[in-house]
């Protein structure tokens, strides 16, 4: 495992045949956390104040995202939860709470589902992956077909301070930003932002459980993530004061304290 910067350690595994790269910070008790569709940023403060809770914080990158291959059999984040539950088997990770953010919140579902007895909590943030209002009508916005100016105002309170300007940024990241997308075009096209069969599966999860969502989040409604909270048996439904998505890049203090505290009880 090698170092990298700000104290996190890298590793790549295989597993069924796809390179999966996992970033880890702190240790003691197990937290697993699951990125979002942007990709894994590991080394963001978020991380550090969870691992300084007391807990080793491990941080796969999804297939297609980061430096993780991605395998031409798998094509859903149903495949994915069946690779990050291998991982965990591999690591040694005994009953981790589960941390799932966006998609990753949608994988990290169905990773509970399976494996109930597995986790001793379960915190979605702006979680995706069911399918809650009319049949004719998107529950998530469609954002490949959204200009960037306007998916960028859905995903944050401020977005202005997290605007991202394509000539400031080098050919890696021009690469990962682009296979970001490609992927969640491969897991969430169609159908669009969802597993018709999650929905039926949630009650499975009876472990602790807490759905987290920023205000302003223009992407996961409040009206959703509450209709999420309420098919889990176990769970309760916080919002985080100004912030958009990914409330814990935009409000890193107040969503560490509201997932650690969560942990804790």
């Amino acid at each position: 495992m090698a170092d990298a910067a700000g104290g996190v350690k890298q590793t790549t595994l295989d597993i069924t045949g796809a390179k999966i790269e996992v970033n880890e910070i702190g240790s003691g008790r197990p937290v697993l956390f699951l990125h979002g569709g942007q990709g894994p940023a590991p080394q963001h403060p978020f991380f550090a104040k969870l691992a300084a809770g007391g807990h080793r914080v491990v941080m796969p990158t999804h297939p297609g995202f980061g430096g993780s291959s991605l395998p031409d059999w798998l094509d859903s984040c149903d495949d994915i939860a069946h690779i990050h539950l291998e991982m965990m088997d591999k690591l040694g990770l005994a009953r981790p709470a589960l941390i799932g953010a966006s998609i990753g919140g949608w994988i990290a579902a169905e990773m509970a589902t399976k494996a109930p007895e597995r986790f001793s909590h379960l915190a979605l943030i702006g979680p995706v992956g069911i399918k809650v209002g009319p049949v004719d009508k998107l529950d998530i916005p469609d954002i490949f077909a959204l200009p960037p100016d306007r998916l960028q105002a859905l995903l944050w309170h401020a977005p202005e301070t997290f605007r991202t300007d394509p000539a400031s940024m080098n050919d890696a990241q021009l690469l990962a930003a682009v296979r970001a997308r490609e992927t969640m075009a491969l897991l969430a096209w169609e159908p669009y932002m969802h597993n018709p069969k999650l929905l039926h599966r949630l009650h499975r999860c009876t472990m602790p459980a807490l759905v987290l969502r920023g205000e302003s989040d223009g992407l996961v409604s409040a009206k959703y993530a509450a209709a999420y909270s309420r098919l889990l048996p176990n769970a309760r439904f916080e919002t985080i004061a100004a912030a958009g998505h990914v409330p814990q890049i935009e409000q890193t203090d107040a969503t560490a304290k509201t997932i650690l505290g969560f942990i804790a009880g």
